[in-house]
């Protein structure tokens, strides 16, 4: 995907003259290069998955399940300042810097939420038994 964003930027860039395209076709290119990116530095850190060979068993993919967060009031938060920053955009300066300020609240309240967390290595099945 990236390499045809890529290229069909180039082309329609050089053919089109259309500042507004080619800008949407560049960042289409860097976002699928992230996400490849991304899926290559998974696949360099935990190779091949059970889920990807066509003789794979049941058995090699079981295990602990991974941590899941509980409800959380962090996405609701960046929600709201989406939307009082749109207000403000309507409205004015004053309403989007409030935005920005509850924006960045929802933001580092998502990112920080379980930086202490410690992994215990055990499911919760095998918590609450």
């Amino acid at each position: 995907m990236a390499a045809f964003f890529a290229v069909a930027a180039g082309s329609y860039g050089w053919l089109a003259a259309d500042p507004a395209g080619t800008a949407v076709l560049i960042v289409a290119f860097a976002m699928a290069s992230l996400v490849s990116f991304f899926l290559a530095v998974q696949y360099r850190r935990r190779g091949r998955r059970p889920q990807d060979l066509r003789d794979a068993e049941v058995a090699p993919s079981t295990g602990p399940v991974e941590f899941f967060p509980p409800d959380s009031p962090w996405p609701l938060t960046v929600a709201t300042g989406f939307i009082i920053v749109a207000l403000g955009v309507v409205f004015g300066l004053w309403l989007v810097l409030i935005g920005i300020g509850v924006l960045g609240l929802g933001v580092l309240g998502m990112v920080l939420e379980h930086a202490g967390r410690q992994d215990s290595g055990e499911s919760s099945a095998e918590r609450s038994a």
